[in-house]
Parts: C-alpha cells; sequence; structure tokens
C-alpha cells in the first residue's frame, strides 16, 4: 500500500525562530531554518493520520495544503504535541463525526483534562465545539486505525515513557534519548526512520546529533529524517554537510513517498 509522509512540524518546543532571539538561525533567511512544532502526516492509501497536534497544528494544515485527518496519534502528552487539538475543529465539522484520538491512558487522561468540553454530552455541548473519540491503546501491542496496522515503539524521553509509531516500512520516534533493546527489534527492516536530535549538546531527555547518527547506523534504515531541532542544531545548510550518507535533516513540507 502507498505512503506518502509529510513533516508537518520539525522543530522543537519552541520553534525557530525562538521568540527575542538573534542567533544566526533564528535570523537566518533559508526556509529549512524556520521550524514550527513537530509533527508529521501520514497518507496510508487513502487513510489521513497525523502523529501529534502541536500548537502550529492549524498554521501547519494550511501551508500543506491538508484538509482531513482520519485519525491522530498521539506520542505523548507535552503541550507542544497536542496543544493544537482544538484546531481540529473544522475538520470534525467537514467529516461530520468525532475525531478518534489515540493514545496511552495517561495520554488520554491529560487530553480529557485539557479539552473537557470535546469530551461533552450533545446535551452540554456548546454549540461549535470540537467532538473527540478517545481511543485507549496499550503501548506494548500493534493496532489498527481505519484498517491501517500501526506498531508502537516504546522510548524513554528522559525517564518518561513515549510513544513512536511504526508504519509498514516507515518508523517515526521523537522526543526520546534512551530505545529499549526490545524497540530496536521492532525497528527492524525499516527502510525509512525518524528521529529526535535536537542539538549538538548533551540534554537530559533528548538524543544530541551524534547520538541520533549512533542510533541511525544501528537500525540501518535506508534513508533516516532527523527532527525536532532547536536553534543550538546550528544553520541547516551547514549541519547538512556534515551528516554521513543516508541521513538528512528533515525540514517543514518535507515530503517522502514511502
Amino acid at each position: 500500500m502507498s505512503c506518502k509522509v509529510i513533516f508537518t512540524g520539525t522543530g522543537t518546543s519552541q520553534g525557530i525562530p525562538v521568540i527575542g532571539c538573534k542567533c544566526p538561525v533564528c535570523t537566518s533567511q533559508n526556509p529549512r531554518d524556520r521550524r514550527t512544532r513537530t509533527s508529521v502526516h501520514v497518507i496510508v492509501g487513502d487513510i489521513h493520520l497525523q502523529v501529534d497536534v502541536g500548537p502550529d497544528f492549524r498554521q501547519q494544515m494550511l501551508a500543506n495544503q491538508l484538509d482531513r485527518v482520519d485519525a491522530v496519534l498521539l506520542t505523548h502528552e507535552h503541550m507542544d504535541h497536542l496543544a493544537g487539538i482544538d484546531d481540529l475543529r473544522p475538520l470534525i465539522f467537514n467529516q461530520k463525526r468525532p475525531m478518534p484520538i489515540y493514545g496511552t491512558s495517561r495520554v488520554l487522561k491529560v487530553v480529557r483534562q485539557q479539552f473537557p468540553y470535546a469530551f461533552a454530552s450533545e446535551e452540554d455541548r456548546y454549540p461549535g465545539a470540537p467532538e473527540l473519540k478517545a481511543v485507549e491503546i496499550d503501548g506494548q501491542k500493534p493496532f489498527k486505525v481505519e484498517g491501517v496496522s500501526v506498531i508502537p515503539l516504546p522510548v524513554l524521553h528522559g525517564n518518561w515513557p513515549v510513544l513512536g509509531f511504526r508504519m509498514g516500512n516507515f518508523s517515526y520516534i521523537t522526543d526520546a534519548n534512551q530505545i529499549p533493546n526490545s524497540t530496536y527489534a521492532l525497528l527492524r527492516g525499516s527502510e525509512y526512520l525518524v528521529l529526535n536530535a535536537l542539538r549538538k549538546e548533551p540534554h537530559y531527555s533528548h538524543f544530541t546529533l551524534d547520538e541520533a547518527i549512533d542510533v541511525a547506523k544501528k537500525v540501518g534504515a535506508r534513508h533516516t529524517f532527523l527532527t525536532h531541532i532547536s536553534h543550538d542544531m546550528g544553520l541547516e545548510e551547514e549541519v547538512s554537510r556534515m551528516l554521513p550518507a543516508g541521513i538528512s535533516l528533515a525540514y517543514d513540507g518535507l515530503v517522502v513517498e514511502c
């Protein structure tokens, strides 16, 4: 089945440019140095899946001329990955059905706390409010979304358990600094891999550039794309020249056929 991945956002929690920052990356005129909060839009056959819905979701959908989401998959509950959920409203209205939101029980608890009005009964729902359908996943077991097989990829974000997802030969991991051996086994055979690489200097909950390169080599995918990038990484053009063959920086709007 055909698969297309659109990198709707590739920046870290502050995005690039960072408010008030005058560093070379934040003032760069290269459009690949401008990054909204990290997310991807995956099209498998005719099914549109959105992985994470950050605060830039509306802008990302418009920029990429996307007007459909069949379901949302959440990697974890940090605000740069779910704060844009309210902007699903026009999609819900157009598609005339509740939007399924897939996540672990811990993640869905936060979604319900942050957006209680989206789970209100029909009698209590404010006119014009979005309607969400929470779909709990195990985090250790494969599941299907609209007929698309999805394999959760458990990783650690500091000491916080979060998920990546694999669909066919495409594997997506963001906000991680440790990958258990059991997850490496699930990654085996991936042809396209996405990994977070925050910056060159160590960080307590994200891979550095060198760490992400080491993980990419261990997985051995045909091509690895690095995402969740901070302005501390450096200019896209300069960093790209340093990368080994088969590894590249993702950028907002990048489209990969997989």
